[in-house]
């Protein structure tokens, strides 16, 4: 029992289970009314506070420093994962009180930038469990990182429709109750299963099987889902029900510990091999070593603080010696490539975009006559084609990667497609936030999954956590622009009547045209940075994937 719980296999169970509860940001739809009544916040101040929450939800550069840090230690107390994971229940549980207890009048009606403070606070948990457990996940599962990459972010995506059922069978109507269960699910949780997830820094051609098991169960997690958010959009079902539909979910939950059993009796003797690429228990050389251009050469930058230099030499070269394939930057490094920037800005396009779709749907939603029901169905169904985008671009990427194809003309196609889902929404035509919602939350989940594994292969898993965090960045800044200066703006002009509120296509049209026209920018810079790492993926990545299976 005690070498079971040792395992990587319970480590990502353990993980799957904090990601579950870990994504409480993108239940905001369904408190945003109370906060906006009880606060008196007119859309724009609504969508600043909406900001703040994506700030804190995306940027992870401490959460990724924090991880770094605790991960090198050899010794000590505060190492490993846990630590992280201990920070963010911290968070999570003083955030989201501080929330509840001035919606419910415990406390007295805090300023906005107060308010901003407490959603900053809350919603910045979710990167300190997420850094844990995707990169945790990455170095213990590396021949395969887009699956568990896909895997972990799946069920981040997940989480938003899982805490909306806990709603369904605690407190249906009790928004203000919500928010105090927001306070303390993902912190026990966390807190309750932190032990349990560590690095092993070892993975095997083998591990696919038991990665697919996860997977199975996480598309079946996603299908129950959807079944009962479309029953209870069309039935009212009585407490009971609910409540029976709730355990049956908590079942499915439970299963990622059957396959971590599964996995632990099917493993014998140890055969697993550790990738010099992906896990290094050494001490990084201090000679950091720059992106393959696209005439494939390989540059050194920096090798100290106060100096720089550069040497070229032919990729034939470079790849004729196996220590020349660990590609490895700090973010610092990192920032000083043309590719940290195209990732970036393709980020704030269709990252940006997708937030804040999600952070408005509920309005888009009651300007266009959406009952309640139907609005709340709407944020939690988006949640399953979150996690869709999520998990399906982590494992078809890593199937189009093995065929030769680059990882970022993935990325390119999601963007396209984000084009669309931002035109359907605009029509404004019956039904189409449902149609447009499927295409945006897909197509806004697969950046989640894609930036991280691509921040992996090309600046290496050293600093995976920072770096990814960093450019994560690029999300609440995305969202800003298009939820307050845009959305926002635009809602606010077209406003009628003493109650703040818009209706009709015309509230929100002209503000997704915009952000139709940004994805579009956004599919040509990921274009740009398809076609200079083509090479790179063809010369490098692959005969990495080629040398672990050979």
């Amino acid at each position: 029992m005690e070498s079971f719980l040792h395992t990587k296999w319970i480590s990502t169970a353990a993980s799957i289970w904090i990601q579950c509860t870990g994504g409480a940001s993108y239940t905001f739809g369904i408190y945003s009314s109370i906060l906006k009544s009880s606060q008196s916040y007119d859309q724009s101040t609504l969508d600043t506070v909406s900001v703040f929450k994506d700030i804190g939800a995306n940027v992870g550069i401490l959460s990724g420093l924090l991880y770094s840090a605790v991960t090198a230690r050899r010794s000590g107390l505060l190492r490993g994962p846990w630590v992280v994971h201990f920070a963010g229940a911290f968070q999570c549980s003083v955030g989201y009180f501080f929330i509840w207890a001035s919606v419910a009048g415990l406390i007295g009606r805090p300023p906005v930038p107060v308010m901003c403070l407490f959603m900053l606070m809350a919603a910045h948990a979710q990167t300190f469990f997420n850094t844990a457990n995707v990169v945790s996940g990455v170095e213990n599962f590396h021949y395969f990182g887009g699956t568990i990459v896909g895997i972990m972010k799946g069920f981040l995506g997940l989480s938003g429709a899982i805490l909306i059922q806990v709603y369904s069978t605690v407190c249906q109507g009790d928004p203000t109750t919500f928010i105090l269960i927001l306070a303390v699910t993902p912190t026990l949780v966390s807190l309750l299963l932190m032990p349990l997830v560590k690095i092993h820094g070892t993975s095997s051609v083998h591990d696919k099987k038991h990665l697919n098991g996860f997977s199975y169960i996480a598309m079946m997690v996603a299908a129950y889902l959807m079944v009962i958010i479309i029953l209870e959009n069309v039935l009212v079902l009585p407490w009971w029900a609910r409540i029976l539909t709730f355990l049956f979910l908590l079942a499915l939950l439970a299963s990622p510990f059957g396959i971590a059993a599964q996995a632990h009796g099917d493993s014998g003797p140890p055969s697993l091999e550790t990738s010099r690429l992906m896990y290094d228990p050494e001490p990084m050389p201090q000679t950091k070593y720059g992106e393959v251009e696209e005439q494939g050469e390989y540059h050194e930058i920096r090798g100290g603080p106060d100096h720089a230099k550069s040497v070229a030499s032919s990729s034939d070269e470079n790849l004729s010696d196996d220590r020349d394939d660990d590609v490895v930057f700090d973010v610092v490094g990192a920032m000083l490539t043309v590719n940290f920037w195209l990732l970036f800005i393709a980020m704030i396009c269709g990252m940006g975009s997708g937030l804040a779709t999600i952070n408005n749907i509920s309005q888009i939603g009651e300007s266009l006559g959406y009952s309640a029901v139907e609005r709340s169905s709407l944020v939690a169904l988006w949640s399953i084609w979150n996690f869709l985008g999520r998990f399906g671009a982590g494992f078809l990427s890593d199937i189009l990667l093995h065929k030769g194809w680059a990882r970022p003309l993935f990325m390119v196609i999601t963007l396209a497609t984000l084009t669309l889902g931002h035109l359907i929404v605009a029509s404004g035509f019956p039904g189409n936030l449902y149609i447009g919602s499927i295409v945006v939350g897909i197509c806004y989940g697969s950046q989640w999954s894609l930036m991280p594994t691509i921040t992996a292969e090309i600046f290496g898993i050293r600093h995976m956590g920072t770096i990814f965090n960093t450019i994560a960045i690029a999300s609440p800044i995305g969202s800003y622009i298009f939820s307050v200066r845009i959305i926002g703006y635009i809602y606010d002009k077209m406003v009628t009547g003493e109650d703040k509120s818009c209706y009709g296509t015309r509230c929100f049209m002209l503000s997704f045209f915009i952000m139709a026209s940004v994805a579009f920018l956004g599919f040509l810079v990921a274009f740009v940075l398809f076609i200079r790492t083509r090479k790179f993926y063809g010369r490098i990545v692959l005969r990495r994937l080629g040398r672990r299976s050979s």
